[in-house]
């Protein structure tokens, strides 16, 4: 089927920006700006708030030190030392303004609902501990994103936390005795019913279960 007339879709490559102690402009303060500034927060950035309102969130966040809240209209020199900038406003105008900081800046801006502004675009998110999985939708419709997420959000459920740490575990065991981990028939584990054992929390049995398949894998 041929893409339909509309917003054209944003292919992009796919990656986990690591955030943690890097400086991250935040233009517009609302409730769209919480929903994006709470997950960065979560991640450890240096969040810089400009915005001439900001939500009740936004300056309790700031009053308590988690981020630099600047009660003003935005400026092209808030981009200076950021390594992303994000806006949350509902005027194209401000939009067009901070993307054009940020490629002037060679900064990464994303533009919420507004993909002509935006030189990255942001996915839907799961998160169990480490286990992270996104949905896109290359923007054409975030609304979609965000069903798939719930959808998964039943599938993945936070007995994949604990697996991750089973199979983490078993991995570096692997590696700890010098055999690959690549050649490891880690089939066989998810066949034999880790994911089951897990959920029911028999996580003992779920140990045993690694140790017997990759044992015999190694045979």
């Amino acid at each position: 089927m041929g893409r339909r007339a509309g917003r054209p879709g944003l292919i992009g490559y796919p990656v986990n920006l690591l955030v943690r102690g890097r400086r991250v402009v935040v233009v517009g303060g609302g409730r769209i700006a919480v929903r994006k500034i709470q997950p960065l927060l979560d991640t450890g950035a240096e969040v810089v708030v400009v915005s001439p309102e900001s939500a009740a969130e936004v300056r309790a966040w700031a009053d308590t030190g988690r981020l630099v809240l600047h009660e003003r209209a935005f400026r092209p020199a808030d981009l200076e030392g950021a390594w992303l900038a994000l806006t949350a406003t509902d005027d194209p105008a401000v939009n067009a303004a901070v993307h054009a900081a940020g490629e002037a800046g060679r900064i990464w801006v994303n533009s919420a609902d507004d993909p002509a502004n935006c030189s990255f675009t942001l996915m839907s998110v799961i998160r169990r501990g480490d286990l992270v999985v996104s949905v896109g939708t290359g923007g054409r419709s975030p609304a979609l994103a965000a069903q798939l997420r719930r959808q998964l959000e039943q599938e993945i459920g936070p007995e994949y936390e604990t697996l991750l740490d089973l199979l983490s575990d078993a991995r570096e065991e692997l590696r700890g005795a010098g055999r690959s981990s690549e050649e490891a028939d880690w089939q066989s584990v998810f066949d034999g019913g880790i994911v089951e054992l897990v959920r029911a929390g028999r996580v003992d049995e779920a140990r045993e279960l690694l140790r017997t398949c990759l044992s015999s894998s190694s045979v």
